[in-house]
């Protein structure tokens, strides 16, 4: 089957470019040679848009019944249980799923979905998580209409939701520094890039947000950044190896609320004290972090709220939209017990 990919090869211009010409985009700055030449090619290739395949698959739906709704989480089974970032996103689209009364949603592992058995009835598609740009190809060329979340997508084609971690790192790392700490630690987890057959760990915005902060305030420690995986298990392990080298931290800034509270608990076993001994920051504000001991102070991150727009955009697209939209979701400081000026440590 001719894709994107295959008539922009030939064409010598961008994926971008071919989709926006054969979707009859009149505001892309294109000479007509190139447009027509795009336009020959994709018929010399035989090349059948994603409309027209989608109507030789099944008959047109009647206006009255509500669109087939697909969701496929980038995740394993196992990175959604121990980060409940990506399992609360996914609750977010399940709720406003149910509040615009629709009636069929179909959720998807990335890794273990056959994408032309499940694709082939679906009339749109939201996707949880990074996938990289080949895997994006791939969903794109069966697929009309489709929303990333946590994901940056081609802005030119496509609508996504995400996060601006850097700036949500700063609150984090801006706050532990207004109550005086100077000699600050970092535990995080790996961020990764999904693919159907695997992933690969790319760059952590929070890791690396918190590294160049620290480097301008001539107080990096590269001893003091611990990483592991985005799990409780993981944030009490690492704070355990940080408290064996000594010359702890005053303050920690963790990549997610499950690692600080595994964390705390390392802190606990060894007889120091939150926030008197070490303060804590946290990031994403799940649950949990509320019922702590102590509770938690975190970087809210609004989850839920990620998913409803998600499929709210989605719904748009589906109902005729065509301008591609991104909305960055913003994100609160919860101050809570975890912290305290520095002068009112015991």
């Amino acid at each position: 089957m001719t894709t994107l990919k295959d008539i922009a090869h030939d064409a010598k211009v961008s994926v971008s470019t071919v989709s926006r010409v054969l979707n009859g985009d009149q505001t892309l700055a294109v000479s007509h040679a190139t447009r027509q030449n795009i336009l020959d090619i994709a018929k010399k290739l035989n090349y059948t848009p994603v409309r027209a395949r989608k109507a030789d698959q099944a008959e047109e739906k009647s206006p009255s019944e509500s669109p087939v709704i697909g969701v496929v989480v980038a995740q394993s089974i196992d990175e959604e249980l121990n980060d409940p970032f990506f399992s609360s996103i996914r609750k977010g689209i399940e709720k406003e799923y149910a509040k615009q009364g629709l009636s069929t949603l179909h959720t998807f592992r990335l890794r273990s979905m056959d994408k032309e058995a499940m694709l082939k009835d679906i009339d749109g598609l939201i996707v949880i998580g990074r996938i990289s740009p080949d895997t994006v190809e791939k969903m794109t060329n069966r697929m009309e209409h489709i929303v990333f979340i946590n994901h940056y997508a081609d802005e030119d084609l496509y609508d996504c939701v995400h996060v601006d971690f850097v700036r949500a790192a700063d609150r984090a790392i801006r706050h532990l520094q207004s109550l005086g700490y100077t000699h600050l630690g970092y535990i995080g987890g790996k961020e990764r890039e999904h693919y159907f057959e695997g992933n690969a760990v790319i760059e952590d915005e929070r890791q690396t947000t918190f590294m160049k902060r620290m480097q301008e305030a001539g107080a990096l420690h590269m001893e003091d950044i611990h990483i592991g995986e985005y799990s409780m298990q993981e944030g009490y392990t690492l704070m355990q190896q940080a408290i064996k080298k000594g010359k702890l931290p005053q303050a920690f800034f963790i990549g997610s609320d499950s690692m600080a509270i595994g964390a705390m608990r390392a802190l606990h076993e060894a007889d120091l004290h939150v926030p008197s001994d070490v303060s804590i920051v946290g990031f994403n504000d799940i649950e949990a972090a509320s019922f702590s001991s102590p509770p938690l102070t975190t970087v809210k991150v609004y989850t839920e709220e990620m998913g409803e727009v998600g499929l709210k955009l989605l719904l748009e697209r589906i109902n005729g939209r065509k301008l591609p939209l991104k909305v960055v979701v913003p994100t609160t400081l919860i101050e809570r017990g975890s912290t305290c000026l520095i002068h009112e440590r015991g």
